[in-house]
């Protein structure tokens, strides 16, 4: 009696983790569901008028959320590769959406929408049009453009440089970089004029440091009788940039000329960022990870760590006892940067008979 007595408190036991460990699954597979891009805050406007229809307006916002998406996730010179791609197929790769506002003012119908995409199926278009996604990370960045006019001898810092003006006038929405502008100091202005000379091999970070960033651009506009050079020196995650452009036939007095050209720079710019955080789709590594499973609230927060992060192409519980979670991983990248990854995330891992135990 006392042996059956023990066997049933230790099937009971067994059921017990048996249902814990389920219960890991099924929250597991909710979250890596929500592997998504979500655009949000997507605007349309329509006259209100006998023929209107609703649906058609909806899926006008569903092909502008999707442009929005490509222009923060891929660079320009990849983007016209998916300006044609039907309705029906966007609309293939939406995993949710919802009408955040919609109102009527004037006869005009207002809507305002909230759109998430499938990230593997986009993933999946990329790789298919060869093209390399990136991480659409945002980043504040100091941005210092300066304007050395050659022929007076002059420096333009603040507000009599136009570039400076109207750098931040026109922003858009699916822009990752957010430029901080210096605000008007008389000892930084001078320390750039002091140093006019040399001011390519001059050392902006005494300015930056101010300001609690690191990462920066600056911009010198170097104007001459018949031509602009301009040198950007431009510093992400501690990699520093030079590039040298001879800008020919711009008139600086131009409103017009300046917008596109600082619509230009931005796209540069833009570019340069998305290039630092490409994501290599048709590289797939697969790991696997083992993972204690008696803290369910860590086990949680790993799996939505996992489900956000773009480089994790899928995962998922491969198997399971009553002490750990072993998890396939899908990873697009190197072992060396999953590491770096997951440490920049707060989790370190070893490799024991090729399993990554995470510490």
């Amino acid at each position: 009696m006392k042996n059956i007595s023990q066997n049933l408190k230790l099937r009971k036991l067994y059921i017990f983790f048996l249902f814990l460990a389920l219960l890991n699954i099924f929250f597991s597979t909710g979250i890596s569901l929500a592997k998504t891009f979500s655009i949000n805050d997507v605007e349309l406007s329509t006259p209100f008028k006998i023929n209107f229809n609703k649906n058609k307006i909806i899926d006008e916002g569903f092909v502008k959320a999707f442009n929005q998406l490509m222009l923060s996730t891929v660079q320009s010179k990849d983007y016209q590769k998916l300006k044609k791609i039907p309705l029906n197929q966007i609309k293939s790769m939406i995993e949710t959406f919802s009408i955040k506002e919609e109102k009527f003012v004037d006869e005009i119908y207002y809507i305002k929408l909230n759109v998430s995409f499938n990230k593997k199926i986009i993933f999946d278009l990329l790789e298919k049009k060869n093209i390399f996604p990136s991480s659409p990370v945002k980043k504040d960045i100091i941005f210092i453009p300066i304007v050395v006019d050659q022929n007076e001898s002059q420096i333009k810092m603040f507000l009599d440089n136009i570039i400076y003006n109207q750098w931040n006038s026109n922003t858009k929405q699916f822009e990752l970089l957010n430029y901080i502008l210096l605000t008007e100091d008389l000892e930084d202005l001078n320390l750039i004029k002091k140093n006019i000379e040399n001011l390519e091999n001059f050392e902006f970070r005494e300015i930056v440091k101010k300001y609690n960033l690191e990462n920066y651009i600056i911009s010198i506009f170097f104007i001459g009788s018949d031509q602009t050079r301009l040198l950007n020196k431009i510093s992400f995650n501690n990699k520093q940039n030079l590039k040298n452009t001879l800008i020919k036939n711009i008139d600086f007095n131009s409103n017009s000329e300046i917008d596109k050209l600082i619509e230009n720079l931005k796209i540069s710019f833009e570019d340069y960022w998305k290039s630092q955080n490409e994501i290599n789709t048709s590289v797939k590594l697969p790991l696997t990870i083992s993972v204690e499973n008696s803290n369910n609230i860590k086990i949680n927060q790993l799996e939505e760590k996992l489900s956000n992060l773009d480089l994790i192409y899928n995962f998922y519980i491969y198997k399971f006892d009553n002490k750990n979670n072993i998890y396939k991983i899908i990873f697009n990248g190197t072992p060396d940067k999953f590491i770096e990854v997951m440490k920049n995330n707060n989790y370190d891992f070893e490799t024991v008979n090729k399993i990554w135990v995470m510490k």
